[in-house]
């Protein structure tokens, strides 16, 4: 009887840590806790499901959301190193400031929250007008973050192009796509071997309204997202 309950614990923790998709490794200094709560709650939330399902019992749901808050909460922890590390190598800060991407009169802003880590690459520094060729120092910033990349194999890279509203959207989709896959081929011929996904959104997903050359130049970005697994991926363009 005890093997079996053990058997149950032990496949509890293997199937929460497979929803989970891992940790990736670590090797900064955690600098805030945020991600790490959040993790620790997703995970025990999802261990106490399958504690539940193997269990029967509030004493296997117990077992699951402990496993599961454990196994979650090194995920925050993960994405709260990657964040500080991205940041100091790109030579800014984290920033999760309300509206930071609007707000700053940085070249690059680093944000996170729970889900993800978001690394914002303003337009002027990336991209002469009307190209999707990158700059030299687009180029450079860009190898400085796969330096990174390279310390966590298991983030998932979303790269996301973005205009203002100048031109038709067609226009602006190709446009957005094409600097979408300059940076994301840029990552994956590295040959880095995280898995690498790309999307345009136009000018579909303003961050300000598009009245002023101002504004219009905080709308075209392209934005970098690191997922710790595959459960966490979205749509960025809706």
């Amino acid at each position: 009887m005890k093997s079996k309950i053990f058997s149950k614990k032990s496949l509890s923790i293997v199937l929460i840590a497979t929803l989970l998709g891992g940790c990736a490794a670590s090797n900064v200094q955690n600098t805030a806790g945020k991600n790490t709560a959040g993790g620790a709650a997703i995970g025990a939330a999802a261990g106490a499901v399958l504690g539940n399902i193997l269990g029967k019992d509030t004493k296997g749901t117990m077992i699951g959301a402990t496993a599961g808050a454990a196994i979650g909460g090194v995920i925050g922890y993960n994405m709260d190193k990657q964040a500080a590390e991205v940041a100091r190598a790109l030579e800014t800060q984290v920033d999760n400031s309300p509206n930071a991407e609007a707000t700053s009169d940085e070249d690059i802003i680093v944000t996170k929250n729970e889900r993800f880590v978001k690394i914002t690459f303003r337009d002027k520094m990336m991209f002469p007008t009307n190209s999707a060729v990158l700059t030299s120092t687009a180029s450079y910033k860009v190898n400085k973050l796969i330096g990174v990349l390279q310390n966590y194999p298991q983030t998932i890279i979303q790269v996301v192009g973005h205009t203002d509203n100048r031109g038709t959207h067609s226009y602006n989709l190709a446009l957005s796509q094409k600097r979408a896959h300059g940076v994301a081929n840029l990552i994956i011929d590295s040959g880095i071997k995280n898995p690498v996904f790309k999307r345009g959104c136009s000018y579909d997903k303003s961050i300000a309204p598009n009245n002023s050359a101002e504004n219009m130049a905080l709308n075209r970005r392209v934005e970098v997202f690191l997922y710790p697994n595959q459960e966490f991926v979205i749509d960025q363009c809706i």
